[in-house]
C-alpha cells in the first residue's frame, strides 16, 4: 500500500518528503486553512518542494457542476501534472467527475463514507476513491470494514479506480485497511510518524552503538575502512 502525506505544513511536507517514501501530498480545505495565508503562494510551495513526479491532491470549493469543472480545470492548469483534483461525492459532484475523467483529467471522489458511493464514483470514472476511515469509526460504524467491501467491489469489477483510504487517528488503522486490500493511504504527520516509531527499536539501536564503542571506540565502521 502506497503512503501520502496529509497536510499542508510546509516545515512537514519538506521533512516527510526528505525521509519517508511518500508518494505524494494531500490536502483539503480545512487542512488549507490551518495554514492561513497566501493559499496559492502555498499550494505553489508544496508542488516545489515535492517536485513535479510526486502527487499533489487539491480539493474543489465550488459545489455546482459548471463551477466544479471550471476551478478543477484552473487548479491543474496552475499546479501540473500528478496534480488530482479532489471532488466530494454529491450529485453535482459526480456529474462533475464524469465530464473531467472524460477530459483525462485525475480526480480523487472524496468524503466517500459507504462501498456505493464508492461503486459510483467508480462507474463515474475517478482515479482514487477516499473512504473516511476513523470518521466511520467515530460514528459506531465499520470503517475499515468499509475499504474492506470497496476493495472486494473493485476487485471483482476489475475497475482501474484505486482506493485511497483517508481520515486516520491511529496507526493500527493504517495497517488494518492494508491488510484488507487497500491500494493508498494519506496519513496526518503525527500518525505517519507512529508508523515508523517503537521504543525496542530505540533500545535496539542504542545498544549496537553501545556494544561497537566497547569493542572498538569512537571509530565509525565506515573511518575503519577509508583508512
Amino acid at each position: 500500500m502506497k503512503l501520502l502525506l496529509d497536510t499542508a505544513n510546509l516545515e512537514d511536507i519538506r521533512y516527510f518528503n526528505t525521509y519517508y517514501p511518500i508518494v505524494g501530498v494531500t490536502t483539503n480545505p480545512t487542512i488549507l486553512s490551518k495554514e492561513g495565508g497566501d493559499v496559492l503562494k502555498l499550494l505553489r510551495s508544496i508542488r516545489e518542494i515535492i517536485g513535479s513526479e510526486r502527487q499533489l491532491h487539491v480539493q474543489v470549493t465550488e459545489s455546482t457542476y459548471e463551477k466544479i469543472v471550471e476551478e478543477a480545470e484552473a487548479i491543474v492548469a496552475f499546479l501540473g501534472k500528478n496534480t488530482f483534483v479532489k471532488i466530494p461525492a454529491t450529485d453535482e459532484g459526480l456529474r462533475a467527475v464524469q465530464t473531467l475523467s472524460a477530459k483525462g483529467y485525475g480526480i480523487t471522489v472524496t468524503a466517500v463514507l459507504t462501498a456505493a458511493q464508492a461503486l459510483l464514483a467508480s462507474n463515474a470514472g475517478a482515479a482514487y476513491v477516499a473512504p473516511y476511515v476513523s470518521r466511520l469509526e467515530n460514528i459506531c460504524a465499520d470503517g475499515v470494514g468499509t475499504v474492506a467491501d470497496i476493495a472486494e467491489i473493485f476487485a471483482i469489477s476489475g475497475t482501474t479506480t484505486q482506493i485511497l483510504a483517508a481520515s486516520f487517528k491511529t496507526a493500527k488503522e493504517v495497517l488494518d485497511v492494508a491488510a484488507v486490500g487497500c491500494h493508498t493511504a494519506t496519513v496526518g504527520s503525527d500518525v505517519m510518524k507512529k508508523l515508523l516509531q517503537h521504543p525496542t527499536t530505540d533500545t535496539s539501536v542504542a545498544g549496537f552503538a553501545s556494544d561497537w564503542k566497547t569493542a572498538f571506540g569512537e571509530k565509525t565502521l565506515l573511518e575503519c575502512l577509508k583508512k
